[in-house]
This record gives C-alpha cells, structure tokens and sequence, in this order.
C-alpha cells in the first residue's frame, strides 16, 4: 500500500503569527506531497513496499539516495505536523520534564540547546529532541532530509520532537533570520504529543 500525505489536523493559518499560513500551505502540499510521491515512485516493486516508514529506515542503504531523500522527508514532516498544535497543548511534566531536567539541568537550558542545534546547522536540515534506551533524552541535528533513525548519522535514538531548518519552513515570514523562526517554534509545540512519543520511545 502506497503512503499517503498526513492530513493536518489544523488550520494553514492555524499557527499564526509564529508560522504563515502560505508556509504551511506550500509546505504541506507542495513540499510534503513532494517527497510522499517520490518515495512511492522509488519504493515501488522493492522489498521495502508495504513495509513502514520507519522499518524502511532503519534498515536502509543509505547509498540509496531516492528512498533517503524522501523518505526522510515523508518521515520527518509527518512528525513536524504533529508536534505543533495552535493552542500549545499541554505542559512541559512529567517523566518528560523530569527526563530533560536530569540531563539539561533545566528546560532554559535545554532550550538553548536545541535552539544552538538548529541554528548551527549548516544549510538546510533538521534540529531533534530524541529519547534513548532507559529513557534518557539527547539533542542532535541532521543535514538534508536524515534523521536519527538512518543507520551511521552519528544521531541517534527515537526523535520526539523535531523542528524543520530548511528555508522553505521559514523564509516567506523570517527571511534569513533563522533564530528568530526557532524562538517562534516554541510557542506551537504540542508537549502531550511529544510527551506521547517519548513515552512510547524510551
């Protein structure tokens, strides 16, 4: 069976100020449908049809750069969707908080952490918060479409939350200010559903 684009489960505009309605518009379907008919094409007649998304990925040859380019991208931005909600859902508690506290000392320096891992990547990328075995949590970043699942990224782990570096997440609203677009981020993450996933992961 084929993948399909996730649907959102909010409005374009829904995000607003933090993120545009039109990014989120041409992100989602154009950028989004983009990768999700591209793995199709490139999955087709393989062994890895029908498999999940992350069975794909964790097992792939990353010499294969049609299935790591888009399925990346399928990946990451069916996460990206979900872990941001208009009306900030939730609190950063529980086992999550206590979780980053043990390993940031503090969610401010988490934060800071996070923030410096999407900025610093250099050219278009990802920044994740990601859950290891036991449940200790780690900050990482990716180039291009790589995640942590991928074998040999030197970024390991589950990604729990996940924020989108490439221009097209940003530039209609925040042109080269970069910093300025992942401060904003804050503001939208959905902690129930990072919560969920680091629940799920650890």
């Amino acid at each position: 069976m084929a993948f399909e684009l996730p649907k959102l489960k909010y409005a374009f505009d829904a995000l607003e100020p933090h993120i545009d309605a039109r990014t989120m518009e041409i992100h989602h379907d154009k950028h989004h449908q983009g990768y999700t008919d591209k793995l199709n094409s490139a999955i087709e007649g393989t062994d890895m049809a029908g498999k999940t998304i992350e069975n794909i990925l964790i097992n792939l040859d990353m010499e294969d750069k049609a299935v790591r380019n888009n399925g990346g991208g399928f990946y990451n931005h069916s996460l990206f969707w979900e872990v941001m909600n208009p009306q900030s859902k939730g609190h950063l508690a529980g086992d999550l908080k206590n979780a980053i506290e043990a390993e940031f000392k503090s969610f401010d320096a988490f934060k800071d952490e996070f923030s410096k891992a999407a900025a610093t990547q250099f050219g278009s990328g990802w920044a994740w918060l990601c859950v290891h075995e036991g449940g200790r949590v780690k900050v990482c970043s990716t180039p291009n479409q790589d995640n942590p699942l991928m074998p040999g990224v030197g970024c390991g782990g589950t990604p729990i939350l996940g924020l989108d570096v490439w221009e097209h997440a940003y530039y209609l609203k925040y042109q080269n200010k970069r910093p300025d677009y992942i401060n904003a981020f804050f503001n939208v993450i959905n902690w129930n559903e990072v919560e969920r996933r680091y629940a799920e992961g650890k």
